[in-house]
């Protein structure tokens, strides 16, 4: 009995070594069976490394509460040892500066939630807002039994390598108390104040970025152009003025403004106390806001020479459309609020094209 040709057989006519066309039919299709399999194991992996990039976000969440929980322990210490400092009168002398330093634990602790909320969750926020308002009151209390002749004051130094917080950093919990805390001032970073009817234009260079915090405070019909990359933008106390600005690495905190118009563009931004105001913006998180009414939202609108550019190395390249979702802090019902509202077509401004605005101060 003659042994069965396998595959390879020749078949008449064919060159030796050459596979018939069944046999082509059949390693062709193993071959796809093996292509297919690789594939599969490609996208497997793929979702895996996809599912590994993601979970950073989360660790990062977790990240930012443990670091939370240890400040405010830290905190809630260094409140204990003032309260151990006045029961000592040989240590008298040193309890206000030591109720100094605790302002500043708790002013660096608000401005930490500033920084990170742009991908924290909204309760995340809100609840770390909360705690920093329970240290606040702790330390009003303190400083009121403990200084009882001298009412304490956030009017502490800053540092250069704190440019301070634009949010307010005590609330009253005495119903005696008539005095409004004061705003940190933000002294140490450069900026415009105290003017009115003034316009400023500022050209930031690559240089100036490493310093990049700047700041508006105290300034009535005032018309400012802020061209290039900042890391941080403080503004607070504006009325009637119009803001044009570039792209900001990370937040811009606004307090008390009237009458005005912003168009902004940074990864996050928080505005208190605002005041019939439009905002043009472009955001990598939502708006936060907070004692404000009538402020209306829209889409960034200017250009200048370099702005693209600079826009997607800060991030900010795409528009989210997060400048239409606002989060009200002080509205907690499922409704709108009806604090600000969506600018209407109609009344939308045209884009500003401040490339041929040169850099003065008048």
């Amino acid at each position: 009995m003659e042994p069965e040709e396998g595959p390879e057989s020749k078949q008449p006519g064919l060159p030796a070594g050459v596979l018939d066309p069944v046999a082509q039919k059949k390693h062709a299709a193993m071959l796809d069976r093996l292509a297919n399999l690789h594939q599969s194991r490609l996208e497997q992996s793929a979702a895996r490394s996809a599912a590994a990039a993601a979970s950073p976000a989360f660790e990062s969440v977790s990240a930012f509460l443990d670091r939370f929980a240890e400040s405010r322990r830290s905190v809630e210490a260094e409140l204990q040892r003032c309260r151990a400092l006045a029961a000592d009168l040989a240590s008298a002398p040193r309890l206000k500066p030591e109720l100094e330093k605790v302002a500043t634990s708790i002013a660096d602790l608000d401005r930490l939630v500033a920084e990170n909320s742009y991908f924290l969750p909204s309760y995340e926020v809100r609840s770390s807002l909360k705690a920093i308002s329970v240290l606040k009151e702790a330390l009003e209390t303190a400083s009121a039994e403990l200084l009882p002749r001298k009412k304490f004051s956030f009017r502490n130094k800053t540092s250069k390598k704190d440019p301070g917080f634009l949010v307010k950093q005590i609330e009253e919990t005495s119903k005696a108390a008539t005095e409004k805390p004061d705003l940190p001032a933000v002294r140490d970073s450069p900026g415009f104040r105290n003017k009115e009817g003034s316009v400023f234009i500022k050209q930031f260079t690559v240089s100036e970025e490493g310093e990049g915090d700047f700041t508006l405070s105290d300034l009535n019909a005032c018309e400012i152009y802020l061209k290039g990359r900042l890391r941080s933008l403080f503004i607070h106390r504006l009325t009637n003025c119009k803001v044009f600005a570039g792209p900001v690495l990370g937040s811009v905190l606004i307090e008390e403004v009237k009458d005005c118009l912003f168009v902004l563009a940074s990864h996050q931004i928080r505005i208190h106390h605002a005041r019939a105001t439009d905002f043009y913006l472009r955001l990598r998180s939502r708006p936060i806001i907070e004692d404000c009414n009538g402020v209306r939202f829209a889409p960034y609108r200017l250009s200048y020479e370099g702005l693209e550019e600079e826009l997607r190395d800060c991030g900010l390249g795409e528009e989210t459309g997060n400048w239409a979702h606002v989060d009200d802090f002080k509205w907690l019902r499922a409704v709108q609020s009806p604090n600000w509202n969506v600018i209407p077509e109609e009344e939308l401004m045209d884009t500003i094209n401040a490339s041929d605005i040169k850099e003065q101060i008048l």
